[in-house]
This record gives C-alpha cells, structure tokens and sequence, in this order.
C-alpha cells in the first residue's frame, strides 16, 4: 500500500469514537460518582499543563511484564481472527484502558487511552470533544486494562489538554490528540508506555512490525462473544504485524484494523525491548457504499510534541 494518496473528505470519514454513541457493558464494579467536571485547556494556552514524563516507558516494581496480550484462563482459541483479546493483567496491557464520557445531552460513549504517565492518558480530541458542535463533554472517566467489563480502578478527568477544537477545519485535523489529566496516579501501579517521533519515511521503510490495541465496538467479534459477557466494547483487541503505509495532510496511513471506541488507541512498536507509542488511531475512511474500510488515519507523535512545546514557553 506504499505510495497511497488519499483525498481527505469529510463525508467518508468516521471518527472511531465519540460520533457514535453505544450502549455500555455492565461492569462487575459499582459505578461511581461523577463529581468532577473537567478543565479544558487549549494547547495554544501556553503553560497550563504540566506533563512529567520524558517519553519513556515506566514499569512499577513487582508488577509482571509480558509479549502475549492474550494471557488469561478463558481458552480462547487461537486463528479465529487476525484481531485477538487483550485478556493479560500484565505490563504493558496493563497500561491501555478504557475512556467513558459522557457528552452535555447525557449521551453516553466511549474511546481508547493510554498512560503516558502516572496521571496522565493520552487520547484523541474528538473523544473529549464533539467534532460536530465544539461541545466539551461534561464527564469522563478512565479504567486502565478493562476484560470483558471488569477493571480495578477508575480514575475522573480533571483537566483535559488538547489540539484542536475542531472549529474551521476541512475534514480531519492533524492535530486530533488530547492528553487528559486523572485524579489517581495510576501510572504507579499500571505502569504507562513511553512515546518516539519517529520520521515517516522510517515507519514506512519497517511494515508488519507494530501493533494496536483499542476498545473496539466490533469486538468481541460473534465467534469471540461466547468467551465474555459484558458485550462488545468492554474487552480490548489486539492485531499484530500492522503497517504505517504513507502520510497525507499531515495525518499517518495505517492498515490497523479499527472501529468506533478504538479512537484514541496506541499504535506500537517495540524499540530497545520496550513498548513506545509511534502514532496516535484517530480515523478510518470507508466505502460509503459498501462500509467496507479503505485506510485509516494517524495523529503523528511529532505533531503533539510540536502542541506540547507551546505549553512549555
């Protein structure tokens, strides 16, 4: 797929998360209260966010580590889908969660983030923000390495720092990542991934060798869906051997597979023996007729580096 040119046109586009509203799961926890609405704070607004992190990984003491994301005791079988359950409790799937938001009419919706430190989750703008109207959602919570509905903790969003408000934009801004503040460390305990800019020509020069990870609302997939019970959204999937295929308007190809809630999901790569975020998932472009995916669309880690050195004037 090297060499593709694509014509970024609004009405094909899907933003894989807070455009569709789905219906969630039921958790084996008891829900908590939402009593935080958050701060919004544009990346043009130059030192209001503090980020302590300098990019790379970070595993806690005594928690274990492991390459399979499919760790577990369910006897999932193997083959039944290039895409397959992240049902490991370990380091780094352990730092991958859930995103819930709730949007100023109520609706409900969810993403995919990542700790990138201990309070901090990286995520897309458009899964705190409506790209429609330019309203901020009024709660959101993050639930690190949610299985089939079941999570540890719960953390509420105290401030969210993000690239774009979506206002006069033609189609998908380059610039569609948020990095959102939680009131619990939970860095600590998780762990959180580290992140690489990482020129293009160079992803491209390398295929097969990344991986994503997202909340899927695709997923569990029918022949999956008789190993949970929380529904589809609440267990995270896991492909192997994706590509970054090119570069247009400043948004990364991607052949990953992705749906709506996989928004704001990690694509990975292994670099030194260790997990670093090359790309940020944002959107997919499909087939009006058929619904069939064409490609999907990146947020470049050198774009949000580029947000994040105005915060730091």
């Amino acid at each position: 797929m090297n060499g593709v040119f694509l014509t970024v046109n609004k009405q094909f586009l899907l933003l894989t998360g807070i455009l569709s509203v789905v219906t969630l799961g039921i958790s084996a926890q008891a829900q908590t209260k939402q009593s935080i609405t958050p701060k919004f704070i544009s990346s043009e607004q130059a030192g209001q966010f503090k980020l302590e992190s300098d990019g790379k990984p970070f595993i806690p003491q005594g928690l274990e580590r492991s390459p399979k994301p499919n760790e577990g005791k369910r006897g999932i079988p193997k083959g039944i889908d290039n895409r397959i359950p992240m049902t490991s409790r370990k380091y780094p799937w352990s730092a991958i969660g859930r995103v819930r938001g709730t949007t100023s009419d109520e609706g409900d919706y969810h993403c995919t983030g990542t700790l990138i430190a201990e309070n901090i989750v990286l995520t897309n703008a458009h899964c705190v923000i409506n790209p429609e109207t330019g309203e901020f959602s009024k709660k959101i919570e993050f639930m690190p390495n949610t299985i089939d509905g079941k999570y540890q903790d719960i953390a509420e969003v105290e401030e969210v720092f993000y690239g774009t408000d979506f206002k006069q934009q033609n189609g998908i801004p380059p610039t569609d990542w948020a990095l959102m503040k939680i009131n619990q460390p939970l860095g600590r305990k998780y762990g959180y991934l580290g992140w690489k800019s990482i020129p293009t020509a160079t992803l491209v020069k390398n295929p097969n060798v990344f991986f994503f990870v997202g909340y899927s609302s695709d997923f569990p997939t029918q022949k999956y869906q008789q190993y949970f019970s929380a529904g589809t959204g609440w267990t995270a999937s896991y492909e192997a051997g994706c590509s970054i295929v090119g570069e247009q308007q400043g948004l990364l190809l991607h052949d990953c597979a992705t749906a709506t809630g996989s928004s704001g999901g990690a694509i990975i790569g292994v670099i030194g023996g260790e997990p670093y975020i090359v790309a940020l998932n944002n959107a997919e472009r499909t087939n009006p007729r058929t619904g069939q995916g064409i490609i999907n669309y990146a947020v470049k880690i050198s774009t949000i580096e580029q947000g994040l050195s105005l915060s730091r004037k």
